[in-house]
């Protein structure tokens, strides 16, 4: 009896003090850690020179960025301004160009008439070249304006888009737009083509 009681206490002491003393020291430790890591990552940070190497290529970035939003309104027209400039279908009814207006077999190309005769090329590529994309070697060689200005064919270009895509988006949102207070009538370009395959097919049967 005398033997087992002692021997309890001391168990429950021990056990006490392992439980409040070694999470307070854990504590203790844990706290000076985080603090140092806190001093590492400040110090890395200041070493890194954070001010002056990121706004670098930040600023670069902005640039481009910039250029990027300047170029498009200011090169070429934008999708605001051709809406608010063009006529509407009842507006359209009322001119005699739009009396029998048909848009055509759908191709790369399109035909512009009633064009007023201070029309140049750099309005109409102000206009249709929204539908380029000039970063493509390939789309910026089709583009192409023929503008006529003098005899019969006056008033009238035929643009080269760089797909049939292109060409009816241009199609569907120019029709009808105001330059120089003459409405265009944009229609798809008649091309030769389908003529040429059509032979060649006689030619083969």
């Amino acid at each position: 009896d005398v033997f087992e009681q002692p021997q309890h206490v001391a168990h429950k002491k021990i056990e006490f003090h392992i439980s409040t003393e070694i999470p307070a020291v854990l504590q203790i430790n844990s706290e000076k850690e985080e603090k140092k890591d806190l001093c590492a990552t400040t110090e890395e940070i200041n070493n890194t020179g954070f001010g002056r190497i990121f706004p670098a290529p930040s600023s670069n970035d902005k640039m481009e960025t910039e250029e990027e939003d300047d170029e498009i309104p200011s090169e070429f027209i934008s999708r605001k301004d051709l809406e608010k400039n063009r006529l509407s279908g009842e507006e359209m009814e009322k001119y005699s160009v739009f009396k029998n207006y048909e848009p055509g077999d759908p191709n790369c190309r399109i035909y512009v008439k009633n064009l007023a005769k201070q029309v140049q090329e750099k309005d109409l590529k102000f206009i249709f070249g929204r539908y380029v994309d000039f970063q493509s070697e390939v789309e910026r060689n089709m583009f192409d304006i023929r503008l006529m200005k003098e005899g019969r064919m006056k008033g009238q270009a035929f643009i080269g888009l760089p797909n049939e895509k292109a060409a009816a988006k241009a199609l569907k949102e120019a029709n009808g737009y105001v330059l120089y207070e003459k409405p265009m009538v944009v229609q798809f370009a008649r091309s030769a083509r389908p003529k040429q395959d059509a032979n060649e097919g006689k030619r083969k049967k």
